[in-house]
């Protein structure tokens, strides 16, 4: 039997192959893929060469293609292993570490049972991207009523807005240059929309907070990112890196901006999470995608409405094409396999 994948063949190129279907291991988990959702900012520096894709790569690394994309997605299992226990053919799934494919194939332990029927498979289909902020924001001890800003509201920005208006904070600020994404983050859980090209951006924060912000999730992944962060901050402010920075040239007074004013900045990377066990502010990848479902389920969170667009596979040359070149790209873009031609 073939199985189809959304390879990046070569640069700034994305192709539905075919490819051989493979067998599975004793402790492996067969899924037929349903709804598979785009990491923008990932699977942008994935497709256009970037060398710097993740914490093991570096500006020396050999550029390789065909690269394999996607990481989050929701299906249904057709076959497991026989040392599998936690699910079973027929069980609807949220799967993590998973790749753009109609059959993905799993150790069990990224495989999460979907246990309401109440979660669909699209919002399934993001609980392992909003691992990252949610990562992030239990990082940075969030307390009920604390002040919380997100600077770049992308994928991982919006869906920080909307878990940090969950964990109770209070005002939410919200960053971007984009007017569009201002306007859907107020839609989605921020109190204040700021664009950080505004001559007076931090004074405005410091005024809405009465003195700065406590909590903040850097999602951009640029110096000047950081650098106007840190310019909105309170002392004794927590500051998590959750945009993966790839731009290496860039400079922070750190005596004035961190150092003085005590500020915490904290790593978050969604690899500096424990693998097999969770305890306070670090959770495993199996544990907060079942959060996020329990939230999903009674209805704290409605990541459903965050969804811009679907598409079939077959779409994904035009899909890319567009990660590529628009600066407004959606923030959440979607393929549903269901809708591949036979």
């Amino acid at each position: 039997m073939k199985n189809r994948q959304i390879v990046f063949t070569k640069v700034n190129t994305a192709e539905l192959l075919e490819t051989e279907e493979q067998s599975i291991s004793d402790n492996e988990v067969k899924v037929r893929t349903i709804i598979s959702t785009i990491s923008s900012g990932t699977e942008r520096a994935n497709i256009t060469g970037d060398p710097n894709v993740s914490i093991v790569s570096d500006e020396n690394s050999e550029i390789v293609f065909p690269r394999h994309c996607g990481y989050s997605s929701s299906g249904i299992v057709v076959e497991t292993g026989k040392n599998v226990t936690s699910v079973k053919p027929g069980d609807r799934v949220a799967m993590y570490w998973s790749l753009h494919m109609l059959y993905n194939i799993l150790p069990e332990n990224n495989v999460v049972k979907i246990q309401n029927d109440d979660v669909s498979f699209e919002e399934a289909a993001i609980c392992h991207i909003g691992n990252f902020p949610l990562a992030a924001l239990r990082k940075t001890r969030l307390e009920i009523g604390e002040s919380a800003m997100v600077m770049g509201l992308g994928t991982l920005g919006m869906l920080a807005v909307t878990y940090a208006r969950a964990a109770g904070a209070a005002p939410i600020i919200a960053v971007d240059p984009i007017e569009a994404r201002r306007n859907k983050a107020l839609r989605f859980g921020a109190d204040y929309v700021f664009d950080p090209t505004q001559k007076d951006f931090a004074e405005q924060v410091k005024k809405v907070t009465g003195g700065g912000v406590n909590a903040a999730i850097e999602v951009t992944g640029l110096g000047i990112g950081l650098d106007e962060c840190l310019d909105c901050m309170a002392r004794f402010g927590r500051v998590a890196l959750l945009g993966c920075t790839r731009d290496k040239n860039f400079t922070i007074d750190y005596y004035r901006k961190v150092h003085g004013p005590g500020i915490k900045l904290i790593g978050a990377h969604t690899a500096a999470r424990p693998k097999y066990e969770s305890y306070p502010g670090y959770f495993t990848h199996s544990d907060d995608i079942k959060a996020q479902l329990r939230l999903m389920a009674l209805h704290r969170v409605n990541i459903g409405a965050l969804i811009d667009e679907t598409h079939s596979p077959e779409e994904c040359a035009e899909v890319y094409r567009r990660l590529i070149e628009a600066r407004d790209f959606p923030t959440f873009v979607q393929f549903d396999w269901r809708k591949l031609c036979d």
